[in-house]
């Protein structure tokens, strides 16, 4: 039976994952995106109510914005997605060509790898106080799905990262009062973020959750208690919000591949080379020592690595894209917007 050969196939559909679909449409490489879930975004899918700045060239935006505007350009070149397969096996043969296997049993054949897999799997990191369990269905919340929520409300958030700072300034926009409790003196979330929400916020540090206090599966107000001194205060809510990051596993069966890795992800060259031939990554599953963990970051990451395996293909290629102003990729689609552009005036 003839095998379908794909030229990279990508696993993962993050950001990395649908901007190397994109870039490597570029690249005119023929392409498969395989993501384990029903649907691409990734990571990001789990706070798509929270703004997002740190983006080039964008304003403020919505995380379920940018998600869709990444579909819609993943998609420009036409790239095979296929959803809901995990890959569990990958095999390499004398001719260079990889076999990836599914947990469905579908086998995928390609001539490189993109590893643009995230966070992997995650896990929320609960609350670990008493009881906190039964209000999970009501006001105690591991994320954001509607910001109106919290309007007019007395809301509590415990964390000290990104997620939960910047929460805290979206959500004081509408709250009546929000207090942020942190087990350390000092956030781990931008400077310039912090400042901000020390100043519409009430920052309760160090201090951790103690106990809730609720009537039936509704919490009505929280013991908070200092680190050091184990001084305790009441404050009475509306709404609990935690924010204590993920457990990941971010490799999953890719670990078994004898890969090198660190703590934070596989390792990779300046170029997202792995330590196999043919084998490249992108975005949060890789590490090296000038990696950026930031949207932005998975975005060069996913060039890096396109513009790799196009060249482990065949040496005498270029090493990048023609930027899309020169790229003959884009003559046929800018006639098309200048034809549309046209007829909608």
């Amino acid at each position: 039976m003839k095998r379908d050969i794909y030229d990279v196939i990508i696993i993962g559909g993050g950001p990395a994952g649908m901007y190397a679909a994109f870039y490597s449409g570029m690249r005119e490489m023929k392409t498969k995106i395989i993501e384990a879930k029903h649907e691409l975004g990734g990571f990001m899918r789990t706070y798509p109510e929270k703004l997002v700045w740190d983006v080039g060239g964008i304003e403020p935006v919505r995380c379920e914005s940018i998600i869709q505007s990444l579909i819609t350009q993943a998609q420009t070149f036409d790239p095979t997605i296929v959803y809901g397969q995990e890959v569990i096996g990958m095999e390499k043969d004398d001719e260079g060509i990889f076999s990836l296997t599914a947990n469905t049993g579908e086998i995928h054949y390609c001539k490189t790898i993109i590893l643009a897999t995230g966070r992997g799997i995650t896990r929320i990191q609960k609350l670990t106080v008493e009881g906190a369990d039964r209000y999970e269905l009501n006001n105690l919340h591991y994320t954001v799905t509607n910001l109106n929520r919290f309007k007019d409300k007395r809301v509590l958030i415990s964390g000290g990262g990104d997620s939960a700072v910047d929460w805290a300034i979206e959500i004081a926009q509408l709250a009546k009062e929000v207090y942020v409790v942190h087990r350390r003196d000092d956030f781990s979330a931008f400077e310039s973020s912090v400042t901000r929400m020390k100043a519409v916020a009430t920052a309760l540090v160090p201090y951790t959750v103690a106990r809730l206090h609720g009537n039936g599966n509704k919490i009505e107000s929280v013991t908070v208690e200092h680190v050091e001194s184990q001084e305790t205060t009441s404050i009475e809510v509306d709404e609990v919000l935690v924010n204590h990051g993920f457990e990941r596993h971010f490799g999953g069966a890719i670990l078994e591949w004898g890969l090198a890795s660190e703590e934070w992800g596989i390792s990779v060259t300046p170029k997202m080379c792995t330590s196999m031939p043919g084998i490249f990554g992108a975005g949060d599953i890789v590490t090296n020592d000038g990696k950026i963990r930031l949207i932005a970051g998975a975005f060069n990451d996913a060039v890096l690595a396109v513009n790799s395996a196009k060249v482990y293909i065949d040496p005498t290629e270029s090493k990048m894209a023609g930027v899309s102003s020169h790229n003959d990729r884009f003559a046929d689609k800018n006639d098309e917007l200048r034809k549309m552009n046209k007829s909608s005036h």
